[in-house]
């Protein structure tokens, strides 16, 4: 019986955190479609039912609605609200796949969970918010400042190039039409932002904990 020396950690590990495109772009690209499926197939079914599934949204201030903090991302306000928001979702949910599955469904619940709260806290009293859009505000910011924290030229490179196409969209983060909830795009930035700055110090966190595994080794 022989002892094998321990395989080395592999090298481009660490640098996981510095892609610009999903390792997997073909599974990457499934899961964005799959995901915006589902906004369809939802949308579907609210139309062609007597449900009215929106009332299933976030009712700001409201005990029972708090419940609308899992469900509004799924609900849209009709056809033209799920169009408006299926290209951004599409291309941004793909981007933000690049340091792998796990941590884009990690990134994605922090800024689903706080989005949400953040509108049942302070959106519009007798209203219900429904839509993806605080999902694609979320995805955006993630994307615009991950370069930053990674210090990845690359990243950056994608996040100006995000800029000149969907910079104004960051409009959406200010008060201004009362039929859209800024509220809702300004808490997904903002937890896009928070969730951007974990991933980056949890990758560091990691590699280092290689580095020291190799070097014991």
């Amino acid at each position: 019986m022989s002892t094998l020396p321990e395989p080395a950690a592999s090298p481009a590990e660490p640098d996981a955190a510095k892609r610009i495109l999903p390792a997997n772009p073909k599974m990457a690209g499934i899961v964005a479609l799959a995901f915006t499926a589902v906004l369809y197939l939802v949308e579907l079914v609210d139309v062609v039912t007597p449900g009215n599934l929106d009332q299933g949204g976030i009712h700001s201030r409201s005990l029972s609605g708090l419940e609308g903090v899992i469900w509004a991302p799924l609900l849209h306000n009709g056809w033209s609200h799920l169009f408006g928001n299926t290209l951004p979702v599409l291309i941004f949910a793909f981007l933000a796949m690049a340091a792998g599955i796990g941590q884009w469904v990690a990134v994605t619940a922090t800024i689903w969970i706080i989005s949400g709260l953040g509108v049942w806290l302070t959106g519009p009293s007798l209203a219900v918010t429904v839509g993806a859009s605080g999902l694609a505000f979320g995805w955006l910011a993630y994307l615009l400042v991950r370069g930053l924290f990674n210090r990845s030229p690359g990243q950056i490179g994608v996040s100006l190039v995000l800029l000149f196409i969907w910079g104004g969209m960051l409009w959406g983060v200010l008060p201004g039409n009362p039929a859209v909830s800024w509220q809702g795009h300004l808490f997904g930035a903002l937890a896009g932002i928070l969730a951007a700055w974990v991933a980056t110090k949890t990758g560091k966190s990691k590699a280092k904990k290689v580095t020291a595994a190799g070097l014991d080794g």
